[in-house]
């Protein structure tokens, strides 16, 4: 096992890397441009043997092209890299794994079909006698496993293990190439709180035995409790670097943003009124034939937000998607407002008073391609104001664009720019404006602020309260559960594809934390 697994000296450190009291990483005037795009300008970084350094940001802050020139997939234009203080170059990921560098990445790098030896092998099998280095990995997978609290079947089929334990194999497979520093992106974005809880306690011990973790993560929450050190980027530039202990989640959102940010939502008490969606004993089968959600039955009323609480691939998507029209449900009713709304398109449901904002901005609510004012009326562009037949008012429709423009805040504030060039939260005014300024009876949120910018979710949070407090009904769909919690009045807890508990929006993150993983009712 000789390409990439590296023989080990003192614990924690690794032969022939420097002393122990150099930093791990140095960082230094990393510059980075694309095309105009200045991605990095001028970085420097230091971070620490044996600790957990959070770097922060918003979307387009530079945060990972930064590890992506760590980790080999970019090289940086100016700059130098230093592991344990000396200079290295590192031109692709296999040099960076030869430094010592792993990283696991928010959407994993597993082959499904494989069994977690396999994976943890790939790339790294130790030569042509493939019994030889299948031996040896599986002796060594053992002594990861112990050393580190990482328990897994090493002859487990990747597919067939929850999201958390597929997690795991990506780190054991990081470490197995001999890796001292671990790179993680957005590591709990797919994990339930039990799970995020679990991951923490991996990495103190893997933290306290030597190894040292960049986390890349948008949560202040997880930041304060993981890390030991954390760095901000705002515009492709370092303006921050704060020991957590004496910091603050409201300091560090300053940094972030460059002005104060409201870190709570701020609402009153819900005033339900009348049922304006109700769900009788819905299923729905995708494709493949397979159950995806399973005799499901709710109501939302008029004037409440009913949010949807539950790890990603549990039905809430599919949920989602029957009650939009968007996809076919296999039996049972949904009514809206009174009225059977049960395989109509999504035209006659808009109609009926329903407006979606899609889980999935880039592929569901927007062509990336058109321009932001021809997204400002995707869907609505039939509408009378817009023009008749097949010719459209196209100064009236800027006009309006304009208007939503100002009043949503979307940067830069030209109609006539090509939606693709707008950030990831600016895409996301967009969808929600385009929705909620249709003034509909019935919004149907999904992820409403996934790959957000901390500004642009506080913005977007006042919207959806503010439809709630106009009297509409709200039925939110959201992974993150801080943001169920926060902005419901009442969760539903799907697992499973059923929905396996109700309870108020002020249930505590264990108890939801549990029902999510089918453990508790």
């Amino acid at each position: 096992m000789r390409p990439f697994f590296r023989n080990k000296g003192r614990k924690g450190e690794a032969l022939g890397l420097g002393s122990a009291s150099e930093p791990a990483i140095e960082l230094v005037g990393i510059d980075k441009k694309f095309g105009a795009v200045h991605a990095n300008k001028n970085i420097n970084l230091t971070v620490a043997k044996g600790t957990i350094h959070g770097i922060i940001g918003e979307n387009g802050a530079g945060k990972s092209t930064l590890m992506s020139i760590l980790y080999g997939f970019y090289q940086a234009d100016q700059g130098e890299i230093r592991i344990s203080g000396r200079p290295v170059a590192i031109r692709d990921s296999q040099a960076a794994i030869a430094a010592g560098i792993g990283m696991v990445h928010q959407h994993f790098m597993l082959v499904e079909d494989f069994t977690v030896l396999e994976n943890v092998m790939l790339g790294a099998e130790g030569g042509q006698l493939l019994a030889k280095g299948t031996s040896h990995a599986r002796k060594e997978l053992k002594r990861l496993e112990s050393d580190y609290g990482m328990e897994v079947d090493p002859d487990a089929v990747v597919e067939e293990l929850p999201v958390g334990t597929q997690q795991r194999v990506e780190i054991l497979k990081a470490l197995y190439r001999g890796a001292e520093i671990l790179i993680l992106d957005e590591p709990t974005g797919v994990l339930t709180p039990p799970e995020a809880d679990h991951l923490f306690k991996v990495l103190r011990v893997l933290r306290d035995q030597g190894k040292t973790i960049i986390l890349i993560t948008h949560k202040l929450r997880e930041i304060m409790a993981i890390t030991d050190t954390v760095s901000v980027m705002r515009r492709g530039e370092m303006v921050a670097t704060r020991t957590t202990s004496e910091t603050t989640v409201e300091e560090l959102a300053e940094l972030m943003v460059g002005r104060r940010v409201l870190l709570r939502v701020e609402k009153g008490d819900a005033a339900p009124g009348n049922v304006l969606l109700s769900v009788r004993n819905l299923t729905v089968k995708d494709s493949r034939g397979v159950v995806m959600v399973d005799n499901v039955s709710f109501d939302v009323r008029a004037g409440e937000i009913v949010g949807i609480a539950g790890v990603a691939g549990n039905g809430q998507s599919e949920l989602l998607e029957a009650i939009a029209g968007i996809r076919k449900p296999t039996s049972g009713e949904i009514w809206i407002d009174g009225k059977p709304a049960a395989g109509i398109d999504p035209r006659g449901l808009r109609e009926l008073g329903l407006a979606h904002i899609p889980e999935d901005r880039h592929h569901m609510g927007l062509v990336l391609k058109f321009e932001e004012y021809e997204n400002a009326i995707l869907g609505y562009h039939r509408d009378p104001r817009y023009g008749r037949g097949y010719l459209l008012d196209l100064d009236a429709i800027r006009e309006e664009a304009e208007e939503k423009i100002a009043k949503y805040d979307i940067r830069p504030p030209n109609p006539r720019l090509r939606t693709a060039n707008f950030s990831g939260g600016n895409q996301q005014k967009i969808v929600v404006a385009r929705e909620i300024e249709r003034d509909p009876k019935l919004l149907l949120v999904g992820q409403p602020t996934r790959g957000v910018d901390i500004g642009a979710i506080e913005f977007i949070h006042k919207r959806i309260i503010d439809m709630r407090d106009a009297g509409k009904a709200v039925l939110l769909v959201s992974v993150e559960l801080d943001e169920v919690r926060s902005l419901s009045d009442r969760i539903l807890v799907m697992f499973a594809g059923k929905i396996v508990g109700e309870k108020s929006g002020d249930a505590s993150e264990q108890m939801l934390g549990l029902m999510m993983a089918g453990i508790a009712a």
